[in-house]
C-alpha cells in the first residue's frame, strides 16, 4: 500500500496545481468525515469543492483534508 501512495503522489499534487478550464454556474463547498489511517486511525474531516458547469454535468474541483471542520480549512 505505501508503494502505491508514494507513486500517486505526483498525480494528487498535480490535481491540486491544475488549472481550470472550464466556467462553472455553481459550486457547493462541503466537509464529511472519512476513516483515515495515518499514525492512529481517526475520522477526519475531508473538504470538497464541487462545481457544476453550464450544462449540468459536474466536477470535483479540488479537496482538502483537516483533522476537523473548521473555518481556517
Amino acid at each position: 500500500v505505501s508503494n502505491i501512495s508514494k507513486q500517486m503522489i505526483p498525480k494528487v499534487e498535480a490535481y491540486h496545481k491544475r488549472k481550470l478550464s472550464d466556467k462553472f454556474f455553481c459550486v457547493y463547498l462541503d466537509a464529511t468525515y472519512l476513516p483515515l489511517r495515518r499514525e492512529t486511525f481517526e475520522r477526519e474531516a475531508v473538504y470538497i469543492a464541487i462545481g457544476i458547469k453550464p450544462n449540468g454535468h459536474k466536477e470535483v474541483i479540488d479537496y482538502c483534508i483537516a483533522p476537523s471542520e473548521n473555518i481556517e480549512v
